[in-house]
């Protein structure tokens, strides 16, 4: 059953994240849907532990986090868009987009974990 929460998940993320790519204006500068799509997506991964339902469905738990999150986000678009930077000769500008998704991901998955209980080391 797991297996298959995964790959529906996994499509249903799939889906959302290509339809917000096209939904939303594409510019010639920073890449902001992949940048929201990664951060939103991290964050919504570090919430799912906070919703009881999930906590109680290790098949919840896998269709939602490796299925529809994973789904979701974008890590290798993230590194194609970080490339594309890089070959157009926009080095700073794919630094501040490597680091600061990174660190974006990094602060709201910190914020969030503190907001729920203590899990487990």
């Amino acid at each position: 059953m797991r297996f298959l929460g995964v790959a529906v998940g996994g499509a249903l993320g799939a889906v959302l994240r290509w339809w917000l790519g096209d939904l939303l204006p594409t510019t010639a500068g920073f890449p902001w849907v992949t940048f929201a799509i990664n951060v939103s997506g991290s964050a919504a991964l570090a919430a799912l532990p906070l919703l009881s339902a999930v906590r109680r469905s290790p098949a919840l738990t896998a269709t939602l986090g490796s299925g529809l999150l994973g789904g979701y986000t974008t890590l290798s678009a993230y590194s194609e868009q970080a490339r594309a930077l890089l070959d157009a000769g926009r080095t700073l500008t794919a630094l501040a987009y490597l680091i600061g998704t990174l660190a974006a991901c990094l602060v709201v998955v910190a914020l969030i974990s503190r907001a729920g209980p203590e899990r487990p080391k």
